[in-house]
């Protein structure tokens, strides 16, 4: 009889939402987290796979010193504050930005979730083509404005 494998702590936040709890140093957390993005784009196995696996590469190009972290069984990247995340469906790899409602997207790479307060998302769907200068720029604008509203606070 094969033994259930243990699973990791969980926790309901307000928003009823379950959360992700890792009881590591931060540097374990990252890893772990990196681990996990890992596992998702080798899951998926398809466009989808490497499609999230280019935007990751983009996302760590545009701003070295960007954090993934592992929420909402979703990769999420933060720097100062959460910059996007990077969900997959069947047809589409979203990238969800958390304040581009704030940002200002000359390229127009924005096409998902345009009605929202606070957050924009890019749907890239099989056979796209990603505007990297483009998107680099957008993300260096998304840690700018986290940057700048956690010097504010």
């Amino acid at each position: 009889m094969a033994e259930k494998a243990k699973k990791p702590a969980k926790k309901r936040s307000s928003g009823g939402k379950q959360a992700l709890i890792m009881k590591k140093s931060g540097s374990q957390r990252v890893e772990s987290a990196s681990r996990l993005i890992d596992a998702r784009i080798q899951e998926l196995g398809d466009w989808r796979g490497e499609m999230l696996s280019r935007l990751r590469a983009l996302i760590k190009q545009a701003d070295p010193g960007v954090i993934e972290e592992w929420k909402w069984r979703t990769p999420v990247w933060s720097h100062d504050g959460l910059i996007c995340t990077g969900e997959t469906y069947k047809n589409v790899v979203k990238m969800t930005f958390s304040r581009g409602a704030s940002l200002d997207d000359p390229s127009g790479l924005f096409n998902s979730s345009l009605e929202g307060r606070a957050r924009r998302a890019i749907d890239f769907r099989e056979g796209d083509k990603v505007n990297e200068k483009a998107l680099k720029t957008l993300i260096r604008a998304a840690v700018a404005l986290n940057t700048s509203s956690a010097s504010d606070g």
